[in-house]
């Protein structure tokens, strides 16, 4: 290899880049970077800096501020971002609840279609446990609408070809890993032919105007996505998802993550065995 070749050459980093460049992210993506992990941060980075010729990550921040490619080049840099660690069946409790209690609520009080949606959706698994939760509990042939979302091209692209690795399926089970799955040389394809449709398209959840639409759907599951976000970020997706759903829709985040000190526009519930944050009514004018 030459020690020319593009691989080997180097971004310099110019004193105080890296905290322009962290908050340039953060505002954009709502993912946040501490000072102790700029350096994971750059390396994120690294490629799609070289890919664009920039010599310094001062001229890569340039070209995401103000360049006329920024729209593409943000999408490469959600693509860099992505956290495609994801698997069927996680936090099974709030699918359950879904399932077994809101779906039943839903059609004996509506005889509407039913919205789901599935934010920051990464590689797909969350939106088809959903799916398959569905369909093992006998709600196949009602009116459900699936829609799933995410700010990386690249997840959505795996996503949409519905194949699988071993580590996508170690909660869920060998039964209805053979039913819903058949073997490819790859790993394990996904049977949606036996499933309600799955609908994918590209929205960050940091851009209201993007998830406006999206976010009027009764039940929202936006889950383990603000564990890598800034209070003020989650605040401002939080805001976000308010303004559009309905009084009583229902938002699933991830266990580990707690919306109380950040909106005043859910309020917190136990429904079935999972916690779920329901909307509040606006208040009169």
């Amino acid at each position: 290899m030459s020690v020319t070749d593009d691989s080997l050459r180097q971004v310099t980093v110019p004193p105080g880049v890296p905290a322009l460049l962290r908050d340039l992210v953060h505002e954009r993506t709502g993912i946040y970077f501490e000072p102790d992990r700029f350096d994971t941060m750059l390396d994120k980075l690294r490629e799609p800096a070289r890919a664009r010729d920039c010599r310094s990550y001062l001229d890569y921040f340039y070209l995401l501020k103000y360049g006329e490619p920024g729209r593409d080049e943000w999408l490469r840099v959600m693509d860099a971002f992505s956290v495609q660690e994801t698997y069927f069946w996680r936090e099974l409790t709030q699918i359950r609840t879904l399932v077994d209690v809101l779906v039943p609520q839903w059609f004996e009080q509506h005889t509407t279609p039913l919205r789901i949606w599935s934010a920051a959706c990464a590689t797909g698994e969350e939106p088809y446990s959903i799916a398959i939760a569905l369909r093992e509990a006998g709600w196949g042939r009602h009116p459900i609408v699936i829609q799933a979302s995410d700010a990386s091209e690249a997840a959505l692209a795996k996503a949409r070809a519905g194949l699988y690795r071993e580590r996508s399926f170690r909660s869920l089970s060998s039964e209805l890993r053979a039913k819903y799955f058949d073997l490819a040389p790859e790993g394990a394809r996904l049977r949606r032919d036996l499933l309600l449709p799955v609908t994918f398209q590209r929205a960050n959840i940091m851009v209201a105007a993007e998830i406006a639409d999206l976010a009027t759907a009764p039940a929202v599951f936006c889950r383990n996505v603000f564990i890598y976000f800034s209070p003020d970020a989650i605040k401002r997706v939080v805001v976000s998802f308010a303004h559009s759903m309905p009084a009583g829709g229902h938002l699933f985040v991830g266990a580990s993550e707690s919306l109380l000190r950040l909106t005043t526009d859910f309020e917190l519930q136990e429904i079935g065995d999972a916690f779920v944050y329901v909307r509040k009514p606006a208040p009169a004018r």
